[in-house]
């Protein structure tokens, strides 16, 4: 089964939880047990899944990517001034595999999925497979 979703970001690096509507499109297909697939359709952006209970942990994560590759500074000679962002969207990757049994995603207590925007904000594309 191959779904689309959009998630909206607002800020130009931002981390947005979208667990929610994965699980929802799960329950709607009415699978009961395989692996989600989610590919993000863009350069600039990542996914990743990581701890949704404190919101400190997509901050820091921010942080250490704006420190580690800023956005201007480094000789970066793309013209539309968002190497950085593919430079990050490369280093997180584009897609995540996600167990799920008697239709529940297997995440851990603390995790949430996220699409990771690092030149937005904008409405971005995630493909969702079921297998």
């Amino acid at each position: 089964m191959l779904h689309t979703l959009k998630v909206r970001s607002h800020a130009r690096e931002e981390l947005v939880e979208f667990t929610a509507q994965v699980q929802e499109q799960l329950t709607a297909s009415g699978a009961k047990e395989g692996v989600v697939v989610l590919f993000v359709q863009h350069t600039t952006a990542g996914l990743t899944v990581n701890e949704n209970a404190d919101p400190d942990v997509p901050r820091d994560m921010l942080h250490l990517l704006r420190t580690l590759i800023p956005q201007h500074g480094m000789g970066f000679r793309h013209d539309e001034e968002n190497s950085d962002a593919h430079i990050k969207a490369t280093l997180v990757g584009s897609s995540v595999t996600i167990p799920f049994a008697r239709g529940e995603l297997l995440l851990g207590r603390w995790q949430g999925i996220f699409l990771c925007e690092f030149d937005g904000g904008r409405e971005r594309q995630i493909i969702m497979t079921l297998t």
